[in-house]
């Protein structure tokens, strides 16, 4: 489930570099599950690169020393170009891989999972590791924020005082509010308007205002809405 928040320009890019969505880890949780008597704790952090992802792994390593296991993954980048995973002394294949696949599945970037296992003297059989392993990074991204980074186009509108009501009223119908408002002869604003209903807002400020509006796109910006995953 989407939840819309209001809109929080980030990085600036080019007008003719592609932009698309994707989605950040943007604060880190922990969750929790025992199977077996098996502690998993899962622990996430946003990470920029590679040396942060390793650092944050061997920070979770000292924390829990005492573990028996501390399987990692991390994905960065917004393609999802940089991936790494560890079993940590689980068998091939069980613990980093599945971590790894969950964090794709989610279609998360910039993100690091330690899972810290603490040994409850059962083995789980491979099968069992690997649901283990899931489940755990699937209930630390329950804890923690999602936002999905969107492509934006900032505007600059410019009109007189009798069309600013009508441009912030249209505006708050589509959940959207001016980030600057310059008040002198004319109001000038500078909104940044969601990439795909860029044309259709510009074409409802022109009509609300019986065309007297200016209207500059100055650059593109992403901007963020929070999710919640399920």
């Amino acid at each position: 489930m989407i939840l819309k928040e209001t809109m929080n320009p980030t990085q600036e890019t080019s007008p003719n570099k592609a932009m698309n969505a994707y989605i950040i880890l943007a604060e880190g949780g922990t969750g929790e599950l025992v199977e077996k008597k098996s502690r998993f704790i899962a622990t996430l952090r946003p990470v920029e690169s590679e040396a942060e992802a390793v650092c944050f792994i061997e920070e979770m390593k000292k924390k829990y020393w005492d573990a028996r296991h501390n399987c990692s993954a991390f994905v960065i980048g917004q393609k999802g170009e940089l991936t790494r995973c560890s079993d940590d002394g689980e068998p091939s294949g069980t613990a980093g891989k599945p971590m790894l696949e969950v964090l794709l599945g989610a279609e998360v970037r910039n993100v690091a999972v330690v899972v810290t296992r603490y040994f409850g003297g059962t083995l789980l059989g491979t099968g069992g590791l690997v649901r283990a392993y899931s489940q755990a990074v699937k209930e630390g991204l329950e804890h923690s924020l999602l936002k999905r980074m969107c492509p934006g186009m900032r505007v600059v509108a410019e009109t007189d005082y009798n069309g600013i009501g009508k441009i912030q009223y249209l505006l708050a119908q589509n959940n959207l509010e001016p980030e600057h408002t310059e008040y002198t002869e004319k109001v000038v604003m500078s909104i940044l308007l969601p990439l795909e209903q860029k044309d259709r807002l510009i074409k409802d400020m022109t009509e609300a205002t019986n065309g007297k509006i200016k209207i500059t796109e100055s650059g593109m910006s992403y901007y963020s809405e929070v999710l919640s995953y399920e």
